[in-house]
């Protein structure tokens, strides 16, 4: 159980941030967050050197550049000038092939050129761990990708000279680490959306080619560089009129004629008018259609295989996967030859990649048919494949870690009314478990949903399983902070445990407890509190006061307690709770220990030091003995206690535990697990009570960038981490930095958690504070009424933070008196 923590004057809720251990090196910020390398790892990161020419640029499929002259000489400028560059356009119009073409244009002015695929975190943490591989090979191979990951981060940092490119960016959120702490090079990214990339980058947006670029690129390809016949150019600049002048399209057609000889007047009269709506899907989606007609004719296969391939991801096909797709190594090689040759894949050193658009057009054409045409077959490579994988695996680890993303790729691109089989569900659901137990939460909800879409056909909606899975994926939405999806799904298992269960059923006690707690993590304890209540009054008629669901209800609804700050109640709750504990289930009994945690953790915020710190001694001794020194119920004991110790004032022994925890638990549970981030923050926090703010604030920092990357930008405990860094930069006097955060974090927890909820009226108050200091009075006292006005009405006008508003309020009129009267400002 972790408490708010409350300065003077500014009121910084929840969990703090990230801070490194005195017997490791740096925090490296980056996509993978705060990941602490020792100082000898570090040490090589600043030593190595990076071989002349290193690079790791993708092939494409027509090898040819045309056109797009001065959008290329706008991306040098832009780079040479801010060193960081945007390149928009939707799909097809040859925003990737621009930034290939840069990077092979200037390799030579690079120390390094890096190519990372960015449509996940996932696949943008796999880039830079690859560039850890390809500069330290010896260590790589045995360290993990998140660690090969900050090596790589780590040695950026430490090299200028670089260039980055950023291909296909899903979400900006995702770059912004790098956006800020990669600053000795030029970085590039590419995407389809501009939702979310910040406006001091600057952007360069395609649209399609001119008419002259786009003929001489189909020229190009189609005739492989040789002079056109004055027919020849003229039916060109027909053709690529006809195809809306959209670079992938262009590509497409040019392989097309290239292959077959076709002309280019047969070639637009066999495609038919296809860009009367201008819009590319539909353009890219008849040249598709003749593509496929024409590699069925010379090499059926191939067309299976391509079918198959449109259900996984797009990037990064496995070879694994690939022949497994196409039923062995048979003939294989001309089947990739065959479908590279038209444009249709993009060849690798590791496997291949499709265009999204690609491959989004085809799936809308197999979903067509029932079943959709080659989703059976990549079902069954899938399933095959891991199992092989499983049967080969000597580390004790799944071995298929590499199939997730083509997996949870499958599941997201269900069509509707699909029918799953009972074998790719069971998939999903323990690839589901699996990146739970990683702390990778967000990532399981595509899976859970086809799992939960499977269930309810094959089991119905109302079966215990699918009630089971359904309570799942509502847990995922609230870990990631999505409680409006979370509380109607816990709402409607509620309502169907009612119908069929009953309401008194164990089951049914269990979903409305579940649906109590998203109501208290939403900041709605009007109806938390009495739906735990209730709960705890049927659990205590229908099982017992005694029973272990009966004592949790009471601790459960102790922990409500406490949030509304009713610290009495909830003592006398959880001592209650301890001695029937200690009587059923004996003192050494886990839901014991913790029953006496949160009972210590009641007396800490009730300001009774003397009885919480003896409690959470005996407490961690106890887990020690009793489940060893790195189970994670002795890591939350051990950072309770260091907590209580740091609420005492003793930083001397309250630093050193904190700093144990974070190494204990990062190797335990891994870093992006709940429990370490709770363990980083909290240490950070120490730092700065202790006045270290020069250690506190970039640590705090990473911890900021691992919550945006893990949890998401909206998250309840990201909002945390951000107004913990705007405070800290307040305290450095950094108001600089701090006031915007503090704005962004206010708005997004009105956003997010509603005007009226403590947090929202917390930043609003931080913010109030900062613009006093800032010596702007006019924008800090309506914040502050507003604020006063709310915690009187929720809390009270005696409540402690009513007062310190009030407090603020009257200090903040007063110096506006004083200035207006001509003192100090």
């Amino acid at each position: 159980m972790t408490a708010p923590n409350r300065g003077l004057g500014v009121t910084a809720r929840g969990e703090r941030s990230v801070a490194a251990s005195v017997s490791v090196g740096v925090a490296v910020t980056g996509d993978s967050g705060a990941e602490i390398l020792p100082q000898e790892t570090l040490r090589a990161a600043r030593d190595t050197t990076a071989p002349q020419g290193l690079a790791n640029l993708p092939e494409v499929a027509s090898g040819v550049f045309a056109g797009r002259a001065s959008e290329l000489t706008e991306l040098r400028r832009m780079l040479t000038g801010q060193g960081r560059a945007v390149i928009y356009g939707v799909g097809g119009t040859g925003k990737s092939t621009l930034a290939l073409h840069y990077a092979r244009r200037y390799r030579g002015d690079y120390t390094a050129v890096w190519w990372v695929g960015a449509e996940s975190p996932e696949q943008i943490r796999d880039g830079f761990a690859a560039l850890a591989g390809a500069l330290h090979p010896s260590w790589s191979s045995s360290a993990s990708l998140d660690e090969c990951a900050a090596w790589a981060v780590a040695w950026l940092q430490w090299h200028p000279g670089w260039l980055l490119i950023f291909d296909d960016v899903e979400n900006f959120d995702d770059l912004r680490p790098y956006m800020t702490t990669l600053v000795g090079g030029h970085l590039v990214a590419t995407s389809r959306k501009l939702e979310g990339s910040h406006h001091s980058v600057p952007t360069l947006t395609l649209g399609n080619l001119g008419l002259a670029e786009s003929s001489d690129l189909l020229l190009s390809i189609a005739l492989g560089g040789q002079d056109p016949t004055p027919e020849q150019r003229e039916n060109a600049k027909i053709l690529a009129v006809e195809l809306g002048n959209l670079p992938l399209a262009l590509v497409q057609a040019g392989a097309f004629i290239r292959e077959t000889g076709m002309t280019f007047d047969a070639y637009r009269q066999s495609l038919g008018r296809v860009v009367e709506s201008g819009h590319p899907r539909a353009t890219i989606g008849r040249i598709l259609e003749l593509t496929l007609e024409r590699i069925a004719a010379e090499n059926p296969v191939a067309v299976k295989l391509l079918q198959s391939l449109a259900w996984v991801s797009p990037d990064n096909i496995p070879r694994d996967l690939i022949v497994e797709l196409a039923g062995g190594t048979t003939h294989l090689g001309k089947m990739l030859a065959k479908l590279s040759v038209y444009g249709a894949v993009s060849l690798t050193g590791r496997g291949l990649d499709i265009h999204p658009l690609v491959q989004a057009q085809l799936r809308d054409q197999l979903k067509l048919e029932t079943p959709p045409k080659g989703r059976p077959e990549a079902e069954r490579a899938l399933l095959h494949l891991v199992d092989t994988l499983r049967a080969g695996s000597l580390s004790g680890e799944p071995g298929w870690e590499h199939l997730i993303p083509h997996v949870i790729a499958f599941a997201e691109n269900a069509p509707s009314g699909n029918d799953d089989s009972d074998e790719i569900a069971s998939l999903y659901y323990e690839i589901a478990g699996f990146l739970t137990a990683q702390g990778e939460i967000g990532r399981t909800i595509p899976l859970l949903k086809a799992s939960l879409t499977q269930r309810e056909r094959t089991l119905g909606s109302t079966h215990p399983d699918t009630l089971s899975i359904r309570t799942q994926l509502a847990y995922a939405y609230r870990v990631t902070g999505q409680l409006g999806r979370a509380i109607p799904l816990l709402e409607a298992t509620l309502a169907q445990s009612e119908q069929v269960l009953g309401s008194d059923h164990p089951d049914t006690l269990t979903s409305r407890n579940n649906l109590a707690y998203a109501y208290q993590a939403a900041g709605d304890l009007g109806r938390a509190i009495p739906l735990l209540e209730a709960t705890l009054a049927q659990r205590e008629q229908v099982l017992g006061s005694d029973h272990p669901d009966t004592l949790t209800s009471r601790n459960n609804l102790a922990t409500a307690y406490l949030a509304v700050d009713e610290s009495t109640r909830a003592v006398d709750l959880l001592k209650a709770t301890l001695a029937q504990s200690e009587q059923v289930l004996g003192s050494d009994h886990p839901y014991t220990l913790t029953t006496r945690s949160n009972l210590a953790y009641a007396y800490q915020a009730a300001g009774d030091l003397g009885r919480a710190i003896p409690l959470l001694e005996a407490t961690l001794t106890q887990r020690e003995q009793i489940f060893g020194s790195d189970h994670p119920d002795t890591l939350t004991s051990r950072n309770n206690l260091a907590y209580a110790y740091q609420a005492a004032g003793d930083l001397g022994r309250a630093i050193p535990l904190l700093e144990a925890t974070l190494t204990q638990s990062e190797r335990v549970l891994g870093r992006d697990h709940p429990d370490t981030l709770t363990s980083r923050s909290n240490l950070a926090y120490a730092h700065s009570a202790a006045g270290d703010l020069g250690r506190a604030i970039p640590l705090l920092e990473a911890t900021l960038t691992q919550s945006e990357r893990v949890l998401g930008p909206d998250h309840p405990d990201t909002l945390t981490s951000r107004n913990n860094l705007a405070i800290s930069y307040q305290a450095a006097g950094d108001l600089g930095r701090a006031i915007p955060l503090l704005e962004e974090t206010l708005a997004l927890r009105e956003l997010t958690l509603g005007p009226d909820h403590p947090n929202t009226l917390a930043s609003r108050n931080n913010l109030a504070i900062s613009y006093q200091a800032a010596g702007d009075p006019g924008r800090a006292i309506p914040l502050l009424e507003e604020t006063l006005a709310l915690r009187e009405r929720l809390f009270g006008i005696d409540h402690p933070e009513t007062l310190e508003t009030k407090s603020a309020l009257r200090r903040v009129k007063a110096s506006k008196g004083s200035s207006t009267n001509g003192g100090e400002s």
